[in-house]
């Protein structure tokens, strides 16, 4: 099942060093709960969208894990990761996002399809949305603004051999 691991340029380090994240782990795919609450009939025909909506929610994570990890770069970054299906759990929680899942097992680097990290351009937003990301989960307009600055940046693609020299890059 292919699933979207919000993390850092911290956690992307690690997988490099270490070739493996070491499970478990809270990332998003698309569950059924995604698929109704997008209320989409032909599943087939939307998957790519609701990758992107799942894809999305991760970044959003993202910007959590960015709030705990001070001195990683204020960047976004999202690994989509092939995991065998009897690792992953749909959480049917109604506190927790739509298509939020628990993966048990490790994520190693060969499980990687690719990596998606915001550019520098973004930096800036980003390091606003950080510090008041969890204002906007809480309802504040204001903070959710904010967010929405930084979420209006697309994030850049890049192939699972790529990742390494985009590290040494940035």
């Amino acid at each position: 099942m292919r699933v979207y691991l919000p993390a850092t340029m911290s956690v992307l380090r690690s997988l490099v060093d270490e070739g493996r994240l070491t499970g478990p782990h809270t990332a998003f795919a698309v569950t059924p709960q995604l698929r109704e609450f997008f209320a989409l009939s032909d599943a087939e025909a939307d998957v790519e969208e609701l990758e992107y909506a799942a894809l999305l929610t991760a970044a959003r994570a993202s910007l959590r894990l960015l709030d705990i990890d001070p001195l990683a770069p204020r960047r976004r970054v999202v690994l989509a990761a092939d995991v065998p299906d009897d690792a992953v759990t749909p959480m049917d929680d109604p506190h927790v996002e739509r298509g939020a899942v628990r993966v048990t097992a490790d994520v190693r680097l060969e499980d990687v399809a690719s990596a998606h990290i915001d550019g520098e351009e973004a930096e800036e937003d980003v390091r606003a949305a950080v510090n008041v990301v969890l204002e906007a989960d809480l309802g504040s307009e204001d903070a959710q603004f904010v967010v929405d600055q930084a979420e209006g940046h697309e994030l850049a693609w890049y192939a699972s051999q790529e990742i390494g020299a985009v590290l040494e890059l940035l």
